[in-house]
């Protein structure tokens, strides 16, 4: 595969201002991913700063209800910050800071990337600025008020639909602005190369966990792996370890909102077609011009309208299936959960669990599925109990 390209996805769609910034960054990181002293840092951090490893639970009551394969979650929700956000945010941080940078700047959506950069910013000393599309503050004001807490400014983005693609555009402009001292943390698997090679490398320490902790309870590999996508940084961690274990499926869940067969979705690989957006060649939710679409989900971390190209790849080749999943399947499956496992997960993750637990039946009590739970769900209450129709905050 030609480098930064998987398939005819992925490449570096830039403004000439940004290109000897991707090209340092790029040097930086083939210079320290194997380098010893950063990753016995990077490791010591995860251990001792994340509480890595993370546990994979069977998940006993749902995978006797669904009477299929042993439903096993693997808990990203477990990590400090509450997501699997952090596992990135930690390797980018130490890589930042190694290129000289004093400032870090991120976008986000559901804002678990955001609490989770402004958390290292705070333990490394450095000033952080988060993006946030309007409408997201409003659905997660308390993740808000965490990075502010933790000493972060959030921006409050105004423009287009006031969603995550319209946070990373307002990121992209600031970083254009000041490249001397600042260090753009990108939260998915998403951008300009290197990006989606960097997010893939630090966040490959779930599957890398999880293929090792399946083999020892089970004594085999699963028979697939499941995690929700949105721009897909969960997801291709989830995948990494898996992906040249071809017994293995790979199932991506998007999300599906009111229904594909409505405009109230982000359903990328469902409904998308070829485009170039955010630096990146992927697959794009867009109008009949080509021009990017507006898109909806309950869930402020899927509701992008696009998804990183080395999915797209996978998704072109084969290996790994995309399925829509509607917000009414995630909010009832979060409910369900939290009532027969005691675990309230994020609503990201919740449209994995779902899709899980109809592949699970596909199966027998001998097999396995490995579920990424990738954040936990203290930020969705609010929003859920709404969708149900009951205001918490009254």
């Amino acid at each position: 595969m030609t480098k930064g390209r998987y398939g005819i996805h992925g490449g570096q769609y830039m403004p000439e201002t940004l290109m000897n910034e991707l090209k340092f960054l790029e040097e930086s990181y083939e210079k320290y991913k194997n380098d010893l002293e950063f990753n016995k840092e990077l490791n010591d951090l995860l251990k001792n700063y994340v509480n890595r490893p993370s546990l994979l639970y069977y998940a006993e009551n749902i995978s006797k209800d669904v009477g299929g394969a042993k439903i096993y979650l693997k808990r990203e929700d477990l990590n400090h910050t509450g997501a699997h956000k952090i596992n990135n945010v930690v390797g980018q941080a130490l890589l930042a800071k190694r290129m000289g940078k004093t400032r870090l700047i991120a976008e986000t959506g559901a804002g678990q990337h955001g609490v989770a950069t402004a958390t290292v910013a705070a333990l490394f000393g450095m000033e952080c600025e988060v993006f946030m599309g309007k409408e997201d503050t409003d659905r997660q004001a308390l993740n808000v008020y965490r990075m502010e807490l933790l000493g972060a400014k959030v921006t409050a983005v105004e423009t287009g639909t006031k969603t995550l693609k319209d946070a990373v555009n307002a990121v992209i402009r600031e970083w254009v602005g000041r490249i001397d001292d600042t260090y753009y943390v990108l939260g998915s698997a998403v951008g300009p190369h290197p990006y989606p090679e960097i997010v893939k490398h630090f966040q490959a320490v779930i599957s890398e966990e999880a293929k090792e902790q399946i083999l020892q309870e089970e004594g085999k590999l699963p028979k697939a792996v499941v995690a929700c996508v949105g721009g897909g940084s969960n997801a291709i961690g989830m995948f990494a370890n898996f992906i040249e274990e071809d017994n293995v499926r790979l199932i991506g869940c998007e999300a599906a909102g009111l229904g594909i067969d409505t405009d109230k979705h982000a359903a990328t690989i469902t409904t998308g077609e070829v485009g170039i957006f955010h630096g990146m060649k992927s697959y794009f939710v867009q109008h009949k011009g080509g021009q990017i679409a507006p898109v909806y989900s309950i869930s402020a971390g899927l509701d992008y309208p696009g998804i990183g190209p080395e999915h797209s790849y996978l998704h072109d080749s084969k290996r790994a299936e995309y399925y829509p999943v509607t917000d009414e399947e995630a909010v009832s499956t979060l409910e369900y959960l939290a009532k027969r496992e005691g675990i309230i997960c994020a609503i990201e993750s919740a449209f994995a669990v779902s899709k899980a637990l109809e592949i699970a039946k596909e199966y027998t009590p001998d097999d396995s599925i490995i579920v990424c739970l990738s954040g936990r769900g203290d930020k969705d209450v609010a929003a859920i109990a709404k969708y149900r129709g009951e205001d918490i905050n009254e």
